[in-house]
């Protein structure tokens, strides 16, 4: 059963932050040329596949299994519930959706401003490209890293983190455009809520501690970290006037009924 909820996490969360490597190659590339864009972004690729492999295996290999379960679920608790956090106030409308096109313009114009035509290479391209890819990627990669040395099964998060990695990059060269549609909030509230309920279970196993229900705990968990982050959510979204509030709790948007007309 935790198989394939731990590959959907992994999947996910690679996902989501591959979208944002992405925007930040795609931004690079158009502002200042290929070449030296993908150099970047592929030497990062190489640098994270590197570290992937050898701290995964040595994290499955050298360390007690009790031990790396308290940790890793402590760690994951605490990032599952940052990003639960953000999540749900975006959703409520009490912190800014990030917006794909908006931070790829930005990209574009901070980088186009010193660009050099005729340079046989640019170094700011690579750098830039890189460390955008290494960054996002690094997120990712630590979660695909934890979630299958805790689970014993290192090659499930290995490739369901490079599934979404072929997934991201093909759709990047089909429409040459940050992805816009990709409902980015919805998908780190429910990693988010993934990453909370495994770390919540790991911490507990690793103290010893035995859950009713073995692995079908991490369902149950789930389903209470659910219902206290939508009433969270219901608390922090501003009542109208009339004291009810028509907001749709998806993907960092809402729509709001007044006097018969439908905002957004």
């Amino acid at each position: 059963m935790t198989a394939w909820l731990l590959a959907l996490t992994v999947f996910v969360a690679t996902a989501v932050e591959m979208v944002e490597a992405l925007t930040i190659v795609l931004a690079v590339g158009a502002s200042r040329g290929w070449r030296a864009t993908l150099q970047g972004a592929s030497a990062a690729f190489v640098v994270l596949v590197v570290l992937v492999a050898v701290f995964g295996t040595s994290l499955a290999t050298e360390v007690p299994l009790h031990l790396l379960q308290f940790v890793v679920g402590l760690g994951l608790l605490l990032f599952g519930l940052s990003w639960l956090r953000k999540a749900v106030a975006r959703a409520a409308g009490r912190r800014p959706r990030r917006d794909e096109v908006a931070a790829f313009q930005r990209i574009v114009e901070r980088l186009a401003i010193d660009r050099r035509p005729g340079r046989r290479f640019d170094a700011v391209a690579f750098v830039a490209a890189f460390k955008g890819v290494s960054l996002e990627g690094l997120e990712a990669a630590i979660i695909a890293i934890t979630f299958g040395a805790a689970a014993g099964q290192l090659s499930v998060a290995f490739l369901s983190a490079g599934a979404a990695v072929v997934l991201v990059v093909l759709l990047g060269v089909i429409v040459h455009r940050p992805l816009a549609r990709v409902p980015e909030n919805a998908m780190k509230l429910g990693v988010g809520l993934l990453l909370s309920s495994f770390g919540t279970f790991w911490v507990v196993e690793g103290f010893g501690g035995e859950w009713p229900g073995s692995e079908l705990a991490v369902l149950y968990i789930a389903a209470a970290y659910s219902g206290a982050t939508f009433l969270i959510f219901r608390l922090l979204v501003r009542p109208t006037a009339g004291g009810d509030d028509g907001r749709v709790f998806s993907d960092g948007r809402f729509s709001l009924e007044r006097d018969g007309r439908e905002e957004r």
